[in-house]
């Protein structure tokens, strides 16, 4: 039978881990993300989880375990924070490139400097090139993230029959390793053989958002959930503006736009649940009915096209071919894992409104908490 808990994002990825029956884990401490190993070990030391613990000796390691056990047909899962996932770079695009289905939890903290703990989210959005399906959460039921990771909420624990149902024991296709079938894993090759290998992932990608989709429907059958496969929409019926942002700061703007609504403000969020495989036309076709965008950007991309974060060169390039453009502009807002405070989601639908009657935006990015709202 299910029931509810109220637990942290660790503890509730832990559970899920638990109840997806994996075969091997393999942990290495940094924080935020740790308690969901220490939550493991103890799991599997009580008898709990039938699972192979093994401690790496730093997140490389914990990377190269889990990509040998699931090249041998393991479920598996490992998990990291901040440098730690900068640390193990050198693998994602291996695994990846294998096909191999390796379960990585990340809990987002700031890179150094300044190596604070807080939920910025530039260690995974570094790795966002690397092959691997990507999505962020909003709070522990979604379980995922620093602030989620850390601050308990209410979970629904599935029955364990549902987890069975929606996640059969993992069956392993051709790549497995077998002594009795020799394959290569990872072998040099020509430069001229190079081109036909990235075919062949990009090619792959193509068909991930149709997986997504039924995956979805089907968990939200099982679990009788309603998410939704690429966007979360909060208010946004009659809105002539969004925010349009990932992770937990979400639980804050929901509020705010309620707060906002209640003054006659007629604006609305958007949350994306992932980053890639983006959702390019549902982008387009979503936020096109709008008069204006804010997109919130918690990481960094120093020197790029929009100076200031990733996802307002996304949110563009997917309405690049839209006849009727909303205004585009970002917010630079908990950076360093600070928190997205009420009064700036208050301060950015202000800059938003003046840019409607404007009629333009003043700018691509405003940092939050250091400028006025100038349109």
């Amino acid at each position: 039978m299910a029931k509810e808990m109220t637990l942290s994002g660790c503890a509730a990825a832990a559970q899920a881990v638990k109840m997806a029956k994996v075969d091997v884990i393999c942990s290495f401490p940094i924080r935020p993300y740790t308690a969901t190993m220490m939550e493991l070990s103890k799991m599997v030391a009580n008898g709990e989880l039938d699972a192979e613990f093994v401690h790496g000796e730093g997140e490389h390691a914990q990377l190269s375990v889990v990509y040998g056990a699931s090249a041998a047909g393991a479920r598996t899962f490992t998990g990291s924070s901040g440098v730690g996932v900068t640390y193990a770079f050198e693998t994602y695009s291996p695994i990846s490139g294998g096909r191999l289905p390796v379960q990585m939890m990340i809990a987002d903290r700031a890179l150094d400097p300044p190596g604070d703990f807080g939920s910025e989210h530039t260690d995974a959005m570094s790795a966002r090139d690397q092959g691997w399906l990507m999505g962020w959460s909003e709070n522990p039921q979604e379980a995922f993230g620093y602030f989620v990771s850390h601050i308990p909420g209410k979970v629904q624990l599935p029955d364990q029959a549902q987890v069975d149902e929606f996640l059969p024991p993992y069956r392993p296709g051709a790549h497995v390793l077998d002594p009795r079938k020799p394959v290569s894993h990872g072998p040099q090759i020509r430069p001229d053989q190079g081109a036909i290998m990235d075919l062949q992932r990009a090619e792959a990608f193509l068909a991930v958002p149709q997986v997504i989709r039924e995956v979805v429907d089907s968990f939200n059958r099982i679990f009788g959930r309603n998410y939704d496969p690429f966007l979360d929409q909060f208010m946004t019926e009659d809105a002539d503006m969004v925010f349009f942002m990932q992770g937990g700061h979400a639980a804050t703007a929901r509020h705010a736009v309620r707060h906002l609504r209640q003054k006659g403000v007629k604006v609305g969020l958007v949350k994306l649940r992932f980053v890639r495989p983006f959702p390019t036309q549902e982008v387009a076709e979503l936020l096109s009915k709008f008069k204006a965008v804010g997109v919130i950007e918690t990481s960094t991309s120093y020197g790029g096209s929009m100076s200031g974060g990733n996802l307002l060169a996304e949110v563009r390039a997917s309405l690049y071919d839209v006849p009727k453009r909303p205004l585009t502009t970002s917010f630079m807002a908990g950076l360093g894992g600070d928190v997205i405070p009420l009064h700036e989601f208050y301060w950015m639908a202000e800059v938003l409104t003046k840019a409607l009657k404007a009629g333009k935006v003043g700018k691509n990015v405003y940092w939050a908490g250091f400028e006025q709202a100038e349109a």
